[in-house]
């Protein structure tokens, strides 16, 4: 920068300012060729199934009492530990833990594995064992209640054919003993001593 005494103006020395702006462009380019080095990508897991139930209910109806001293796991909401954060509704922790930050904190991509066509035919079979499993079992109770309705079928016809032995063994010792009663109700003058057969 030059200033001549009668020139107020202020001039700016180009060669210096250019030689400044190429050693910042070279200390830019070198410290990006610096972190492609030294920080290769990092390989996350793909994303999978959880593989433990979400506890949304074990809070549900109870009341706790907060104070300062209360430790963040333990005050108001859902507390994720993964994260170190409370979230206030059962809905938005869902959508946490089924979140971007949530799984990268755990370690994984938002990228799901692709099936093999191997792996799609072993889950269908899978599933249809699964079907006949559930059939057999339902045939099988099936069979069990078939099977007790048809005992206490044969129980009641055992009871029925006692009860039809029991009356022909009746039947056959009244007749002896109604024309001695009959008698003796006419010679009373009665009709009958009013008890009915049964």
């Amino acid at each position: 920068m030059t200033m001549r005494p009668d020139d107020h103006r202020r001039k700016w020395d180009k060669d210096e300012f250019e030689r400044i702006a190429a050693e910042r462009l070279r200390e830019e380019i070198e410290e990006e060729e610096r972190a492609k080095k030294k920080a290769p990508p990092i390989k996350r897991e793909l994303l999978k199934q959880r593989d433990y139930k979400v506890d949304l209910d074990s809070k549900l109806g109870k009341s706790v009492v907060i104070t300062k001293n209360t430790p963040t796991s333990q005050s108001g909401g859902y507390y994720c530990n993964v994260c170190d954060c409370i979230v206030k509704d059962s809905i938005n922790f869902l959508d946490h833990i089924n979140g971007k930050k949530h799984q990268r904190n755990l370690g994984m991509s938002m990228k799901i594995e692709r099936s093999s066509l191997e792996q799609v035919k072993a889950r269908f079979a899978l599933n249809k064992r699964k079907l006949e499993d559930k059939k057999r079992e339902y045939e099988l109770d099936s069979r069990l209640r078939e099977a007790a309705e048809e005992e206490t079928r044969v129980k009641e016809l055992r009871r029925e054919r006692r009860r039809d032995k029991k009356r022909k063994l009746q039947e056959i010792d009244e007749p002896e003993s109604t024309p001695a009663q009959s008698e003796l109700a006419q010679i009373m003058g009665f009709s009958g001593f009013g008890a009915s057969k049964k």
